[in-house]
Parts: structure tokens; sequence; C-alpha cells
């Protein structure tokens, strides 16, 4: 009911099967795979049993048998048997890490084939760091990304015999301090799809994207909530010249000799990127 399975379902449509059939045990509501994945593989022709499983797998053919919701909403089964014919039967149960190269490495603990690390990513051999599929989380592309970067900056501060310190985030503007009529009206771009009928036979990318004039757009219709994008506007406004512009990507700094607190700047902004502190008497 995996990622795995809805990848190897669909491509098997494409390779010519007549009937690709997912045998999943639970309701679509527990289906680990993603959503959107599911959709299109309906749409390709990808049929699912839910609440089944596989009783026996034979020569050209597998039986399964049907299951039912008991009161905690647990699959349980209910003695009704199927049989399916089939030419090929995969087992898409997605994959385990090769733990080989870190036997014998003492510190090292293992726990249901994954290695157990700190919050610094180390492992408990000092120097020894890992991350993604081999560490208990969610086997993602975008978390091992964050392991990677997370691990990156702890190996070089274990390097120089440091602990790494990180920085404190940068405060999100809520909408209420956002001034959105200086932002102009700009409609998602609706990404083109591969119909269902094309994808059948063509291993291209069902999900479209975006060229370079379309990705730039998209990239404009943030609202840089909180974060200064040096529109100019608290430097153009001030009626006390009090606003300093530091240059291109430099962003700006107050001069506090001149400021009067109107708050001119900060109403004007419209990223809410101005906070007003009140001064200390």
């Amino acid at each position: 009911g995996g990622n795995t399975a809805i990848d190897m379902a669909r491509t098997a449509k494409r390779l010519g099967a007549t009937d690709a059939i997912i045998v999943y045990r639970r309701t679509r509501e527990k289906m680990p795979a993603h959503d959107f994945e599911v959709e299109e593989a309906l749409q390709e022709g990808v049929m699912i049993k839910w609440l089944s499983t596989i009783k026996q797998a034979g020569e050209g053919a597998l039986v399964v048998e049907k299951m039912r919701l008991d009161e905690t909403g647990f699959p349980q089964p209910t003695g009704e048997l199927e049989t399916l014919e089939a030419d090929s039967l995969v087992l898409a149960l997605g994959q385990d890490v090769d733990l080989s190269l870190l036997e014998n490495v003492p510190g090292l603990e293992v726990d249901g084939g994954v290695v157990k690390v700190g919050p610094n990513m180390m492992t408990g051999h000092a120097g020894i760091f890992a991350g993604g599929d081999m560490v208990p989380s969610e086997r993602t592309v975008t978390v091992a990304v964050g392991h990677g970067k997370k691990a990156a900056r702890h190996i070089d501060a274990w390097l120089r015999g440091a602990a790494y310190a990180k920085p404190p985030a940068h405060a999100l503007a809520a909408f209420d301090k956002l001034n959105t009529w200086y932002y102009s009206d700009a409609p998602k771009t609706v990404l083109p799809v591969l119909d269902a009928v094309r994808r059948q036979s063509t291993f291209d990318e069902v999900q479209g994207g975006l060229d370079e004039s379309s990705a730039q757009f998209e990239a404009r219709r943030c609202l840089s909530c909180g974060n200064c994008f040096e529109c100019d506007n608290c430097y153009g406004m001030c009626p006390d010249n009090a606003v300093i512009k530091r240059g291109p990507g430099q962003r700006f700094e107050f001069n506090y000799d001149y400021c009067k607190g109107c708050g001119v700047c900060a109403a004007e902004c419209p990223c809410g990127a101005i906070e007003m502190v009140p001064e200390e008497i």
C-alpha cells in the first residue's frame, strides 16, 4: 500500500499489462502512499483491492482473503476467499538499509534495522554521523535532505572542536501585519498534467513543470512575510530621513538620533518586517 506498490502497478500498466491490481489490507484512508499518486494510479486504470490480503500464491494465481474492520478499526480476516489469476506477483515492500558497512563498529547501536543517533545526528561512535533512511524517521527525500544539512553543520562544528549553536529562527509576520494592497493579484500558475490515456504508453512526467518565466512569476507571488525585500517604502515614507539605505542586499538601518518613533515605516511596510518596540525610559 505504499509508494513502491503504486510505482510497480503504474509501471506495469506502462509496460503493457492488461490489468494491474494492488492488494492492500486496509482502507484508502490508511494507505501510506501519497494520495495524489493513488488518484493518478486510479485514473490510469490501476485497480486496488481494499481490505484484502494475500493468503496464498501459486503458479499463475493467488488466493486473496477479504478483511473487515473490527470495532477498533483494525482489519480482521473474514474467511472469505477470492482467487485472482496473475502472470506476475510483485511483493512491493519498499527497501531496507544495508548496514554491512557498519558491522563491528564499536559503540554504534542498531535497533529495528536503523541506527540510533543523537540530536546532532552522530551515532554512538564519535565521528560517525547518520541520517535519512538509516535513522528512525520518515523515509522521504525531504527528510533525507534535511538530515544531510543538519548533519553537515554538526560535522563542521565537531571537526572544529566546537558545538553547533542553531541560530534563532526568523519570526514570520502574521497576516494582520501585511499590507496586501501593495501586492498585485497574481493567481497561482496551473501546472500541466499529462492526460491519463497518454500516461499508459509513456514514461513522460505526469506532472509538468514550470519554464523559467513561469518559475520567476511564481517566485514573485511570495509575500515575503516578515522578511524585508528592499521595496524602499520605509526609506521613502520616513518624514525625518531616519532610514538609511545600505545598498543592494544589505537592507536598511535606522538613525535613532533622527527617528521620533512615529511608526510610519512600520505601518507602510508591505511584509511586516518592521516591529515597533516601546523605548525604555
